[in-house]
């Protein structure tokens, strides 16, 4: 408007200037962001990409590494299925947050629940604040073939509206379990996701989630070390050490969601969400802090860095970090040869991308002999599923499991 104006002088021109940025900082308010509502200090997610119904399939996608492969919709008669694990002879189990056991043979989910596991309380939508997951994670005992023992991991009623997480086992009879007892039973409201494994040592490590995870004294926030019995190993880091929990491996943990053994060099490797991204792969090592909440390569859910600035000085870093995060899930290393151009890669599944529901996906990580990334690929993610968990199967492909009301067993196979 002010273009074809021939300014006389210097007043004039400071005048049309204040005019100019007057007018400017009034249209300010319609350019601001708009609001966005939280909901127990986190933001309402959007909705707009949820709740995608699973096609039948099967799917076929071109990968980057020119591993072409097929996915297979095993089933998804499940409900809200949280994790499975293969049994010797090739019974895929699979736990629902909901407190039940579901068994899977020859491709055919068993309609009946499998009967003599502990009663376990569960809350909430899944992937929603406050959600409480009834039936956690599976881990065979690492004699299994002689003793038949699973273990599991579950929220337990310990009083009038009090839980506490815990981990249990029973015999595996090919039908049911059998002489279901705790092992381990965490400090009352010690809640969330708790995976646990057997390690190369054959001792048995549960990753606890919340609360105060620099505090010695508590189990949250921790990996913890036991033996296959529930009793702690004399040669636990923190044995003897006052103010300490004997039990604690490694402290400073926000949410754990997934453990894995590497297959050639035995270490413990972990999955944690971070806030508003910094989810994380960590290398467990024994007394070690990963920093949190101190530190972190995540953002407050408010919009600020978490700490000052993002990092892990002073603390165990990350191996594989994700910002935006990924919600990331389980994780297993792919050993077999029917995908061989990914044999070695890392698989982790992600509930849902950059805080949107119906963006969860699996990806691919591929890392060096120092076990140092040198790329990553996003799988899976049009169809728009919570992946909670990732295994290799006894025929050396790759089955996912999906974190939804119509829950499913997804199988990737090659395309030809």
């Amino acid at each position: 408007m002010f273009r074809d104006f021939a300014f006389s002088s210097r007043s004039t021109r400071r005048a049309c200037a204040a005019i100019v940025v007057g007018a400017l900082a009034s249209v300010q308010p319609a350019m601001a962001q708009h609001s966005v509502p939280f909901q127990f200090g986190i933001p309402v997610a959007p909705k707009g990409l949820a709740d995608r119904p699973l096609g039948d399939g099967p799917f076929e996608y071109a990968t980057a590494e020119g591993q072409d492969i097929r996915v297979v919709v095993v089933t998804k008669a499940l409900e809200f299925p949280y994790s499975f694990e293969f049994v010797p002879d090739g019974t895929l189990l699979i736990t629902e947050r909901a407190g039940r056991l579901r068994a899977m043979r020859n491709g055919v989910l068993d309609p009946t629940p499998v009967e003599g596991g502990p009663t376990a309380h569960s809350a909430g939508e899944s992937g929603m604040p406050g959600a409480v997951h009834g039936y956690m994670n599976l881990a065979l005992h690492p004699q299994f073939a002689d003793n038949s023992l699973i273990y599991l991991s579950y929220t337990k009623p310990v009083g009038e509206n009090v839980t506490a997480n815990a981990i249990g086992r029973g015999r595996w009879d090919g039908r049911k379990l059998v002489g279901f007892e705790d092992v381990f039973v965490m400090q009352p409201r010690t809640g969330g996701a708790m995976p646990i494994i057997f390690g190369s040592d054959g001792m048995l490590y549960a990753a606890t989630s919340g609360g105060d995870a620099q505090a010695p004294t508590t189990h949250s926030g921790k990996v913890l070390r036991l033996a296959p019995d529930g009793s702690v190993p004399s040669d636990n880091p923190f044995v003897g050490r006052e103010g300490y929990l004997p039990e604690i491996y490694t402290l400073g943990h926000r949410s754990s969601l997934g453990l894995a053994v590497h297959p050639a060099t035995g270490a413990l490797w972990q999955s944690e969400n971070g806030p508003n991204g910094g989810d994380e792969l960590n290398v467990i090592r024994a007394g070690l802090n990963y920093g949190w909440p101190l530190v972190s390569f995540g953002r407050a859910y408010q919009g600020a860095w978490h700490a000052k600035v993002p990092t892990h000085e002073g603390y165990e870093p990350p191996i594989v970090y994700w910002t935006p995060a990924i919600a990331v899930s389980g994780i297993e290393f792919y050993t077999g040869d029917a995908l061989a151009k990914w044999k070695g890669d890392i698989f982790a599944g992600g509930l849902r991308y950059g805080e949107i529901p119906g963006t969860g996906q699996l990806h691919r990580i591929l890392v060096n002999e120092n076990m140092e990334e040198l790329r990553r690929e996003t799988l899976l993610a049009d169809l728009g599923q919570r992946i909670r968990d990732v295994v290799q199967g006894p025929d050396e492909l790759i089955y996912v499991l999906t974190d939804e009301d119509e829950g499913a067993v997804l199988r990737i196979e090659p395309a030809n």
